[in-house]
């Protein structure tokens, strides 16, 4: 989630890797608390808006990927309480809070259009259109698939990541600084960073505003991590879970337990499972592997604020195919995870 973070105290995890088959038993599926209305096309990627006068009002947004897609907003319940229709295969969405638009604090929504190489962007709640930004100019391969946005805690800039459905093997990502211009939201390129395997694509994207990390899923490969602020640089920090995957490296989420301690959380796509890492030290390698109900998650995301009695630790949210998203109580997570490190201590 972006922003607004709360802190609850943390499990109590020790840093033990458990290999591809080092956790054989993972248990019975989740069963989703809410499963949403269904979309027109092909659910993809979720993001969570919280509301900052009532929590418990919080909303999904969320993408229903075709040449005639839409944006899609969900309450709690799953409900379709708004929709913006007739989008050119909307494929990732992230959000972000604060941004200064004609002189007014505005929430907004970052969609990628595939098949118009724009990003475009949505005042939340209401999902006004407030702006685009047109994506890997220049390039031959464009194609926007995978975005999450950055905002940075010391200066307050925002920054979009976008990355596309095939590119080179070093420049794969483009971030955007985000700026008004004539009462609209634009941006320019930055910096082109990101190292790609050329295995199959890169599409989830993630970024740890408090900790200042990128992270993005090489689909048959791992997970990288880079600095999210382009000022410290290009440099690959890091490269984890490499053969703790079916095949597709796909969605991640990131649940702060603390300010500096929690899990990230990679859809192991066609295992429908996902794995989880430390977010203080991903290279620690796996620490759980939980089953879903979710089929072929592409995308998911995650918060810890308390929505109310249904979700009192936080929710997950993830995409599955059947044209719906499964909106999970984080207790059903956070049990798994206990139950898995007490498994390997």
């Amino acid at each position: 989630m972006k922003k607004i973070t709360y802190y609850i105290t943390a499990l109590t995890v020790f840093p033990l890797v458990i290999s591809c088959t080092g956790q054989k038993q993972i248990g019975q599926k989740l069963k989703p608390t809410v499963i949403t209305e269904t979309v027109v096309h092909d659910t993809d990627d979720p993001a969570i808006w919280i509301n900052p006068a009532d929590a418990s009002k919080s909303i999904i947004i969320g993408t229903d990927k075709d040449t005639d897609g839409g944006l899609y907003a969900f309450d709690l319940n799953g409900k379709i309480i708004h929709k913006v229709l007739g989008l050119k295969r909307p494929n990732n969405v992230d959000i972000e809070y604060g941004f200064s638009l004609n002189g007014k604090k505005t929430d907004i929504a970052a969609v990628t259009e595939r098949e118009t190489n724009k990003v475009k962007f949505y005042s939340l709640p209401e999902l006004k259109e407030v702006g685009e930004i047109s994506v890997f100019e220049g390039e031959t391969e464009r194609g926007p698939m995978g975005i999450s946005m950055y905002k940075n805690p010391q200066t307050g800039d925002l920054f979009v990541i976008a990355g596309r459905k095939s590119g080179p093997k070093d420049g794969y990502l483009w971030q955007y600084k985000l700026s008004e211009k004539n009462g609209s939201i634009t941006g320019e390129v930055v910096r082109k960073f990101g190292k790609y395997s050329g295995l199959k694509e890169i599409e989830s994207i993630a970024v740890d505003d408090e900790k200042g990390y990128i992270y993005y899923s090489d689909e048959q490969f791992g997970v990288h991590q880079y600095y999210a602020d382009p000022a410290k640089g290009n440099e690959e920090l890091l490269v984890f879970g490499q053969g703790d995957f079916k095949s597709d490296v796909e969605g991640i989420s990131i649940y702060p337990t603390s300010e500096n301690t929690g899990y990230i959380l990679v859809s192991n796509q066609q295992n429908d499972t996902f794995n989880i890492y430390l977010r203080e030290d991903p290279a620690k390698g796996r620490i759980a592997e939980i089953p879903v109900s979710t089929i072929e998650s592409d995308g998911s995301e995650v918060t810890n604020v308390n929505l109310g009695p249904k979700f009192p630790k936080g929710v997950f949210v993830a995409m599955s195919n059947g044209r719906v998203f499964h909106l999970y109580d984080w207790r059903l997570i956070e049990d798994r995870i206990q139950e898995a490190v007490k498994a390997t201590n």
